[in-house]
């Protein structure tokens, strides 16, 4: 027997009363926007250093973008490993990402022999941030900023010699090795807690050289309280056109840091999609790529597909070199 007209619209109206309880989240967690509060961002290494200042560029103009807070908690210690395994066991909502990269989610790899976190498997890449070389000064009352004739003092006379980093296991760290690994000579390392103790000791003359990201060091360099010596690029840089690369003594020598920004594992892909956007926009600002430009570093906006495959390079090319260099994991 045919339904009547009012039996239909009946029966069409509990139909709509029950698939709303099923459809309405699903359009709610797809619609979620992103931030509507404040964000932490994590930096793993301490304030005043290269990363610190890179860092608060890109938060400031991904403040004004959003209208929401980006604020930066810097928890410095162990080449950037404290500040990541303190991302990697944040909730996966969005309010706390930070700083990942080279340091953290690759060198630590050859650095440690147990770390608190898995370098890959622990985090969401979300996007590339920023690339920049680093840069081997000399305290003033050092005899020579001529790499030729450092190389030769240091190999007259291993183990005299000192040059600082920020940290075991961070590209300034590697950069030393490799210098004493291709070179043949032994100077030793002195690690700190971040670029900015160890900018300080070396203006300070309580050690001899310094590894340093490029940004950290240059305002010294220019004004003459520090001097340089070589870069770690392949070739020489623009910003600095009268100091040498090394591998122009040490041929094949090439290291440059890079940065991304990173997140909790199980992060949700629209989610990802809403930081990578708004990371990308604030890196091609034209205020943020001169900022960059001016410290030296080079921003460098990605995919979270893209930001992750090149750590996975990055993993296969440096941790070879790292024993090559004589870099033995701590705590084993």
């Amino acid at each position: 027997m045919p339904l009547s007209i009012d039996r239909r619209r009946a029966l069409a109206t509990i139909s709509c009363f029950v698939a709303a309880p099923i459809l309405a989240p699903r359009v709610g967690r797809a619609a979620e926007a992103w931030p509507i509060r404040q964000v932490k961002y994590v930096n793993g290494f301490p304030a005043g250093g290269a990363t610190d200042t890179l860092s608060r560029v890109i938060c400031q103009k991904m403040s004004e973008l959003s209208g929401q807070s980006f604020v930066v908690e810097n928890k410095g210690g162990a080449g950037g490993v404290l500040g990541a395994d303190a991302i990697a066991k944040a909730p996966p909502d969005g309010y706390t990402v930070g700083l990942g990269g080279i340091a953290s989610n690759v060198l630590a790899i050859g650095s440690y022999a147990k770390l608190p976190y898995q370098p890959r498997e622990d985090f969401t890449f979300i996007s590339g941030m920023w690339q920049l070389p680093n840069i081997l000064t000399a305290k003033k009352g050092l005899f020579s900023a001529d790499l030729k004739e450092l190389l030769a003092a240091f190999k007259k006379e291993p183990g005299k010699y000192t040059y600082a980093s920020a940290g075991f296991g961070t590209t300034l760290h590697l950069s030393g090795e490799m210098m004493n690994s291709m070179a043949g000579v032994q100077v030793r390392h002195v690690p700190y807690r971040g670029g900015a103790p160890a900018l300080n000791d070396l203006l300070g003359g309580n050690v001899d050289l310094l590894f340093d990201n490029l940004p950290g060091s240059l305002p010294s360099v220019r004004s003459g309280a520090i001097r340089a010596v070589a870069v770690t690029a392949k070739t020489r840089l623009a910003e600095l056109p009268d100091v040498p690369a090394m591998a122009e003594l040490l041929p094949g020598y090439e290291l440059t840091s890079w940065a991304g920004l990173v997140g909790p594992a199980n992060m949700p892909a629209d989610l990802v999609a809403q930081i990578n956007a708004l990371t990308g926009k604030a890196l091609r600002d034209s205020w943020v790529k001169q900022r960059y430009a001016d410290l030296g570093a080079t921003t460098w906006p990605t995919t979270p597909q893209e930001i992750s495959a090149y750590r996975d390079s990055e993993e296969a090319r440096l941790l070879p070199i790292m024993k090559a260099a004589g870099i033995k994991p701590e705590g084993g």
